[in-house]
């Protein structure tokens, strides 16, 4: 067998072993981290793009068959789309270069990469630094922690200190992304496993740093009283607030989160105002804070408000009759 055989089989097995940790694969260009798959500018709009052009997300997959035929064909490296995989990826990149230092605001003693940024962020957080999760070592030295997406959640790419970003150096890979797998080689070198366990959940401090700010609002908040809500919503309502009502400790954070999002996606469709669903899930985590948990009011109001706007962000589809006979009720009586 040739050293082109060896090559391909090789990229072939990490490919089949990503897929079967349940990671949608997609090929990268031999050496490279770009994909192979055609852009949008040169696609045939035929076979799997004959209703439009499918991006390497879109296309990535987990079947076997597929990977072997695709890497039978050549030794590609290998892309995994994170949004699909139900991943979030945290990327602690190095310096690429001695000018390569960093800005004023991170310009702190011991700053050197993306590693000493992310301890930085967590510390400030008051959170210990999540390294017992899988993790990979890039090609330049990097560092990939891989966490598992909460299932109500739907993060998108962050990018250093731009937006939500997390720091200098510290990129985000989710919705809309993708990571270079294990195995693959680049002229910087081969990217390693290093920790080969399964994802850890990511943790909910996180989860809320990287959810989008919310927009200014632009008007008072109105609480709506349930009888002036239509029954489907009434029953949404309800129904988280009795998830939240029966939360358990060590999982109250994570499920006011959830619930907030849940509701969140009512509010983003016009259905429910946001100061409806904080006051009354606030009000059914109020066991929450007690001598039997470290939860306080603020915290608890804040896990809300961001799973609020995170579901808002995402608006639950509804026929558009719902919306009209609700949505106008609500903007006259001033809600956001």
């Amino acid at each position: 067998m040739n050293s082109a055989s060896l090559d391909r089989n090789r990229l072939m097995f990490h490919a089949l072993e990503a897929a079967e940790m349940g990671f949608h694969v997609f090929p990268l260009r031999p050496g490279t981290k770009r994909p192979a798959l055609h852009s949008e500018t040169r696609c045939p709009r035929t076979s799997v793009c004959r209703d439009g052009h499918q991006k390497p997300e879109q296309r990535a997959t987990t079947d076997a068959n597929v990977i072997r035929q695709c890497w039978a064909a050549g030794a590609f490296n290998i892309g995994i789309a994170t949004g699909p995989s139900g991943l979030v990826v945290i990327d602690l990149d190095t310096r690429k270069s001695p000018e390569d230092v960093p800005p004023q605001s991170w310009s702190r003693e011991g700053v050197r990469d993306g590693h000493d940024v992310f301890t930085i962020v967590c510390a400030d957080a008051g959170e210990p630094v999540p390294w017992e999760t899988r993790t990979i070592r890039t090609a330049r030295g990097g560092t990939h922690l891989y966490f598992r997406e909460p299932s109500a959640v739907e993060l998108r790419n962050t990018e250093g200190e731009h937006g939500n970003g997390l720091g200098w150096k510290v990129d985000t890979r989710a919705h809309g992304g993708y990571v270079v797998a294990p195995g693959s080689i680049t002229p910087d070198g081969e990217y390693w496993l290093t920790e080969d366990v399964a994802p850890a959940e990511l943790p909910i401090w996180l989860v809320q740093a990287l959810t989008p700010k919310p927009r200014t609002a632009v008007s008072a908040p109105v609480v709506v009283a349930a009888e002036q809500l239509p029954g489907y919503v009434t029953a949404a309502l309800n129904g988280e607030c009795d998830k939240v009502s029966a939360a358990q400790p060590g999982t109250h954070d994570m499920t006011a989160f959830v619930a907030g999002i849940a509701l969140g996606q009512l509010v983003g469709a016009g259905l429910l105002p946001s100061a409806t669903a904080e006051a009354r899930l606030v009000a059914a985590a109020a066991h929450m804070i007690s001598d039997r948990c470290d939860c306080t009011e603020a915290k608890v109001r804040r896990s809300i408000q961001n799973g609020i706007r995170a579901g808002a962000s995402r608006p639950r589809r509804v026929p558009a009759e719902s919306v009209a006979t609700t949505a106008p009720l609500f903007a006259e009586r001033g809600a956001a």
